[in-house]
């Protein structure tokens, strides 16, 4: 309905999961890579908690599109499935055809199959949402699915997303032994009030808008309060004002729009006393899972000169996100360059590449270029990954720079080749900031960046 009036593509505050408009900001783009990197390089059981409307299906949904190729995924959404049920959902995943009622052989199958896609180099996750839901035999049903492994490692990978309850269930002495086997746990925070004004202009951009801030201070101040950080109700509340400024033909979001759209809205308080612990606790355990995983990322990059990219996540910045220079994410004039030649790409500038930057740039020396400039930026700041395809995709990352030569600041675009999994994989990366925070404010002004590469935050230290 107000699409043409702010001059949107697409609604940009819809509260079904669109992985286009996945946020970065407020530790989401850290657990996922930390979500990454447990699963494709750890065993056990994986658990992901969060407030209702925090994010967590998002995330779900990110995690299927970002593993790498060599895993399968299996997804189950519906938590109010038997222990049966859940054997009979995850063999048609898998493309076991069995009859029912012989749980059984099914489980025999199920093994059989799990070490066919093991031997075959592949590995398997299954990713349950809402699992706070599960009834107790099913969640059993879970704990005994983890045993089922090889000589050396387990078959299947398993991740539990689910509400704060979750944590209370498994906290049960009845549950002991499933919460035993859980190797890693997240919590999703509430986004901070610095951070809401970045994922409204972030989600406005990703819908096409391209005006300057649509929401004024007080506007997002009085968001941030009502959602209580929380990103589903910050859809609802900034769809609603977005509505109302529709109405009073005004093209600025202010507080009288705002507060129109709470009291339609109507929500009612989070628990505070369980919510304060909640969101310290998340931040506690993913900071201490970023140290444990950058030891031992460390421990590897000492020992070799290659460039290895690693999916290890990047180290949480605390604090309030610093003010970004648009000179620093803005191209600047006259900088676009002439047409390239096929099986080229837009050249560096010469303080990136040296004295023969003023050709056009094959593919291997702009790796090369990136290789020299990873060798001298410090392990503390971040970019955006645009883009990672497999190694035998170098057209598709060639047409990639090219197609969006327009969006971005040439002479921050960089590639990278690294191997993940036993798979060669070519990277796109943009930027070079001081703080996690410059850099998710940098990304929330890329909403030209072809949708499809869905571009996310990383650290320095983790690609070198």
């Amino acid at each position: 309905m107000y699409l043409d009036h702010f001059g949107l593509r697409q609604p940009p505050f819809r509260i079904t999961p669109h992985t286009e408009f996945f946020f970065a900001g407020g530790n989401r783009g850290a657990t996922l890579e930390a979500l990454i990197y447990a699963i494709t390089h750890d065993e056990g059981i994986v658990k992901v908690s969060g407030e209702v409307g925090s994010g967590k299906t998002m995330l779900c949904r990110m995690l299927l599109e970002k593993l790498p190729d060599n895993v399968e995924t299996v997804y189950l959404a519906n938590p109010m499935l038997s222990r049966d049920e859940i054997l009979f959902a995850v063999a048609e995943e898998l493309r076991i055809p069995l009859p029912e009622g012989r749980s059984q052989l099914l489980l025999r199958a199920l093994q059989a199959r799990l070490l066919e896609i093991y031997a075959a180099g592949r590995q398997v996750v299954a990713l349950i949402d809402e699992a706070h839901a599960m009834p107790p035999d099913a969640l059993e049903e879970i704990r005994l699915l983890s045993n089922l492994e090889s000589n050396q490692h387990k078959l299947l990978q398993i991740v539990l997303f689910g509400q704060p309850e979750l944590d209370e269930r498994l906290a049960q002495t009845a549950m002991r032994q499933l919460n035993d086997r859980i190797t890693h746990s997240f919590r999703l925070e509430p986004l901070r009030a610095s951070d809401v004004s970045v994922y409204l202009m972030f989600r406005l951009r990703a819908a096409g808008y391209r005006g300057p801030d649509l929401f004024t201070r007080r506007a997002i101040q009085l968001i941030s309060r009502a959602s209580e950080g929380l990103s589903r109700r910050i859809n609802i509340l900034a769809d609603k004002a977005l509505l109302v400024a529709f109405s009073d033909g005004v093209h600025q979001i202010d507080r009288r729009q705002v507060r129109a759209a709470i009291r339609d809205a109507g929500f009612r308080p989070i628990n505070r006393a369980r919510g304060v612990w909640w969101a310290w606790a998340g931040g506690a355990a993913v900071v201490g899972l970023f140290s444990a995983l950058a030891y031992f990322a460390g421990s590897r990059n000492a020992t070799s000169s290659s460039l290895t990219a690693s999916i290890a996540p990047p180290a949480v910045v605390v604090g309030a996100p610093a003010t970004v220079d648009q000179r620093a994410v803005q191209p600047a004039a006259g900088s676009r360059p002439a047409a390239q030649s096929p099986g080229t790409v837009p050249e560096l500038p010469s303080a990136a590449v040296g004295p023969d930057a003023a050709r056009p740039l094959t593919l291997a020396e702009r790796i090369d270029a990136t290789r020299r400039w990873l060798e001298t930026a410090p392990d503390s700041h971040y970019f955006i990954q645009l883009l990672n395809v497999d190694a035998s995709s170098e057209k598709e990352v060639v047409d990639f720079i090219a197609r969006n030569s327009a969006a971005l600041d040439l002479r921050q675009v960089r590639v990278y080749r690294s191997s993940l999994s036993g798979r060669d994989r070519l990277g796109v990366i943009y930027g070079d900031y001081q703080s996690r925070e410059q850099a998710n404010a940098a990304l929330a002004t890329l909403g030209e960046v072809t949708p499809s590469s869905k571009p996310y935050v990383r650290s320095v230290s983790r690609l070198r």
